[in-house]
């Protein structure tokens, strides 16, 4: 990609003023572990929404989705429920606030708040430390590789060297550059730098994102899109059946990617991202950057109101720029794309170097650098925490001062990534490996961590066997059945976890039963509590359980149609369908003030609940 002064200029200063804030700033993280990795409990709700929001718009994700929307049109609006990519809905509806009010630092640590100390309970402890870490040095490597291959793409000077032998390619050398920049301002001032930095990259990835959906809105119409695309493309509804043939348009062999997909049967499809979402989601975050940005906020109606503001700044946006490649893409660049096989990898940057002036190249560059940079800020200052606090403190020197507790977390972060780039440099042979772990450890998440909130007899043994047999389970459909698309196998890894869990749950009395109660009079969750919340209620008679569930599934409800409000209302706007868009508009005005009255208004009773 050939760039002008200017646009090397921006992306140049853009990493210059990141590392002088992430400087600036680090002073405030070494007083003690809480400031270091939490902020010290002192962030305003509203910066860690938008450094959350800029920690998920990350490069990949962006580029995937440019790919479902020039393939699947509309209908791509539903595919991100894989993930789900709601749970984020039910978080801040109530596992947020669930969450908060265990004033604990990491998820490894809100595990034994959960179960107590016993047997049962370290080994729960130490399997959620292994995810967490496993699974950042697995993301590590995975930006490696991502980095490398995108600073390649757009920056021109060739860095590859040859060092005692090694020949390192210019991929690797990008990548080992923007790595130990990030690396450097994130060891160095820990949340605080993380948080602020994010904050900024978050304000440049929003201006990129109208900028491309102004270029785009302005250089394409209804009828060029309506020209390029199949039947069906701009629906947003379906039947049993996709019923996408591209076969007369320029692009046939998309039709190849659907089937290589295995998404043709969109109806089954749906019911089984319907069946996960809702178990997956009452799971609760995975123990990660998400994770810990709830831990830090001030007070747990604010935990609430970050996750919130997550998806609030971020959607409209973020599918604004989404939208406007993927028509651009669509209508202009058929010679480029066309073929049998078709690398959808090219669309992203293919439409940034056709069609983006100068300067505006140049930022649309650093906001996907700094989205890069912040993803991967978040997870090198999220996973130290686990070893340090989870392991060292716990089990080895819980009298350390804080400044043996910092540096430590220091020299953690840097080892993991060193660890994480090492894993990158052997993509190519541990790329199995790297798909074990990480498919593997979430597959075997959901069932465990579900009954965890909701069913009071459940124990430490339950939750380390029902996350034992979601692995063994996932593993097996990894290397046994990789034929079958993931999600339609959901069920079976699910039932089979699930069955893990009450095996272990029942295998020993339930030890801890005073934790358990402690847990649920702070935490007061809805669920399946009856002997527990019989207990706690005659020890204490002006305890008050918790009434909401029906407002909570109400409000995740209506939730769930606000932030897809938010996903169809950029594309509407980009295709021109207007009718379609003021009817979603209508939708997101009246699902915003549903939200407003029955779930923000009653916000304050959670910080009363919890007694802080």
């Amino acid at each position: 990609m050939s760039l002008e002064a200017l646009d090397i200029a921006i992306i140049f200063a853009y990493v210059a003023g990141i590392l002088f804030l992430g400087f600036y700033i680090s002073k405030k993280a070494s007083s003690n572990l809480e400031s270091y990795f939490l902020g010290g409990n002192t962030m305003k709700w509203y910066y860690l929404g938008l450094s959350n929001a800029s920690g998920m718009f990350d490069i990949s994700g962006t580029m995937w989705t440019v790919s479902i929307l020039f393939v699947y049109g509309l209908k791509s609006a539903w595919i991100p429920w894989l993930w789900p990519v709601w749970n984020q809905v039910f978080i801040f509806v109530y596992l947020a606030i669930w969450l908060r009010r265990s004033k604990v630092m990491t998820g490894a640590e809100w595990i034994t708040f959960r179960f107590g100390d016993g047997k049962g309970a370290r080994l729960s402890h130490i399997i959620v430390v292994t995810f967490a870490v496993i699974s950042v040095v697995g993301f590590i490597a995975y930006f490696f590789e991502g980095i490398g291959k995108y600073c390649t793409s757009i920056l021109p000077w060739d860095l590859s060297f040859a060092l005692a032998g090694w020949e390192i390619s210019s991929e690797r050398s990008y990548a080992m550059l923007i790595i130990f920049l990030t690396t450097l301002y994130t060891v160095k001032g820990g949340m605080y730098s993380v948080v602020a930095t994010e904050v900024l990259q978050f304000v440049i990835m929003t201006i990129s994102c109208f900028a491309v959906g102004y270029i785009a809105f302005t250089s394409v119409s209804a009828e060029q899109i309506s020209a390029v695309v199949p039947a069906g493309w701009k629906d947003l509804w379906f039947g049993w059946e996709l019923n996408l043939d591209w076969t007369n348009t320029p692009f046939p062999g998309v039709n190849d990617k659907i089937d290589g997909d295995g998404f043709g049967f969109f109806g089954i499809l749906f019911m089984m991202m319907l069946f996960k979402g809702i178990f997956a989601s009452i799971a609760g975050p995975v123990p990660s950057y998400d994770m810990q940005r709830l831990l830090a906020a001030r007070k747990p109606s604010e935990a609430a109101k970050m996750s919130f503001t997550t998806i609030w700044v971020m959607y409209i946006p973020r599918y604004l720029m989404i939208a406007g490649f993927s028509v651009l893409a669509l209508v202009y660049l058929g010679d480029e794309l066309a073929g049998d096989t078709i690398d959808f990898e090219k669309v992203l940057p293919l439409a940034i170097s056709k069609f983006m002036p100068v300067g505006i190249k140049g930022l649309i560059l650093a906001g996907f650098l700094s989205a890069f940079m912040g993803t991967f800020s978040a997870f090198v200052n999220a996973a130290p925490a686990y070893l340090v606090n989870d392991i060292y403190k716990k089990y080895i020197n819980p009298n350390a001062s804080n400044k043996r507790y910092i540096t430590l977390s220091i020299l953690s972060s840097i080892v993991l990534v060193v660890v994480g780039v090492i894993f990158g440099f052997n993509a190519a042979s541990l790329n199995e490996l790297t798909l074990w772990l990480t498919s593997a450890l979430y597959g075997g998440y959901v069932a465990a961590n579900m009954l965890k909130w909701i069913w009071w007899r459940f124990s430490g043994y339950g939750y380390f066997y029902g996350m034992l047999f979601g692995l063994i389970a996932s593993t097996a459909k990894l290397f046994f059945y990789p034929q079958y698309v993931d999600i339609y196998v959901f069920p079976i890894i699910f039932g089979f976890a699930l069955l893990g869990s009450i095996i272990g749950t029942f295998i020993s009395p339930l030890e801890n039963r005073e934790d358990i109660k402690k847990f649920y009079k702070q935490t007061k969750p809805w669920g399946f509590w009856g002997p527990i919340k019989r207990e706690v209620m005659a020890e204490d008679p002006s305890f008050v359980p918790n009434q909401d569930l029906g407002r909570d599934t109400f409000n995740v409800l209506v939730g769930i149609i606000w932030q897809m409000a938010q996903v169809v209302l950029p594309i509407y706007f980009m295709i021109r369908q207007n009718t379609e868009m003021v009817i979603w508009s209508g939708v997101f005005i009246l699902t915003t003030v549903l939200l407003k009255k029955f779930w923000w208004n009653h916000l304050k009773t959670a910080d009363e609940a919890s007694n802080e």
